[in-house]
């Protein structure tokens, strides 16, 4: 096959190599202040599921504000803001889901 030459041109670039190593500088992601920050989807939809579920009894609504509770905590970026919209989405939820399933039943449901 092809011995002498290689795919990232090593032997030629060596000694021409434009960039300096001493000017390298690591990333730093820009300050962004908390209203800058891009709205939390997840956050929002875990609550409106989570009241959803607890004023209208739908358990389906109330797993689906769990599972966007935990999508919303894997994406937090601002930590106080974000913690206590997540906290109030987790309370509706929670509520909804032992309403659901300890309280009585939803009238004009039959359990069979």
């Amino acid at each position: 096959m092809k011995e002498g030459s290689s795919s990232g041109g090593g032997a030629a670039a060596g000694g021409s190599d434009p960039r300096q190593p001493s000017t390298a500088k690591p990333y730093a992601p820009p300050k962004l202040s908390p209203q800058d920050l891009p709205i939390d989807y997840a956050g929002f939809l875990a609550v409106v599921f989570g009241v959803v579920g607890v004023m209208l009894r739908y358990k389906v609504c109330s797993w689906i504000a769990i599972i966007f509770c935990a999508q919303s905590l894997a994406n937090m970026k601002n930590f106080e803001n974000d913690l206590k919209q997540l906290s109030m989405a987790f309370m509706f939820a929670v509520m909804g889901l032992v309403t659901n399933y300890f309280g009585p039943p939803r009238p004009g449901s039959t359990k069979s």
